[in-house]
């Protein structure tokens, strides 16, 4: 799908819709990693180049990058060439195939925080901050990285699990 659209308009079509596909959510996840430090526009608009260079976010097969691998993709003028990015994406693969078997994929995983009152209204208010901080800790402890909950919050708003209404 990422190949068929641009990044910015995937992006912007799938953010806060209810996303079930695990491959869908580790796509939004990376977009999540590469955004920190970034306007949200210029992460998205990598998605072509992540779907190619990080395997149509298979995790299975991005796990089999090896360090040559890595550092290509350090060096491609294409990426956004942050190494510590790049390899958390890497290690994020690895963390959400260790979900397994307590949960049947990252889907299931993250689909397990919904609240029951899961609209935020406005700004982030305090209690989604703390859903966001209860995403990351748990990832963590799960060994993703590049996680905070700021970054979760996004993810949460941004795969529908949480609602946003200004």
């Amino acid at each position: 799908m990422a190949d068929k659209v641009n990044g910015v308009a995937l992006y912007h079509s799938l953010f806060g819709t209810q996303i079930h596909d695990s491959r869908v959510l580790f796509e939004m996840l990376t977009v999540n990693v590469f955004q920190p430090g970034l306007n949200w526009r210029v992460a998205a608009s990598k998605i072509p180049v992540f779907d190619k260079v990080f395997k149509h976010f298979d995790v299975n097969e991005i796990v089999k990058l090896n360090e040559a691998d890595l550092e290509a993709l350090e060096a491609d003028p294409e990426m956004i060439r942050n190494p510590r990015k790049i390899r958390a994406v890497v290690q994020n693969a690895r963390a959400t195939i260790d979900l397994s078997p307590e949960f049947k994929d990252l889907a299931d995983y993250l689909w397990s925080f919904k609240p029951k009152d899961d609209v935020v209204k406005g700004t982030l208010t305090q209690d989604s901050k703390t859903l966001g901080a209860e995403v990351a800790k748990d990832m963590k402890k799960r060994g993703f990285t590049f996680v905070g909950p700021t970054t979760m919050e996004l993810l949460l708003i941004g795969s529908g699990i949480l609602k946003h209404e200004d």
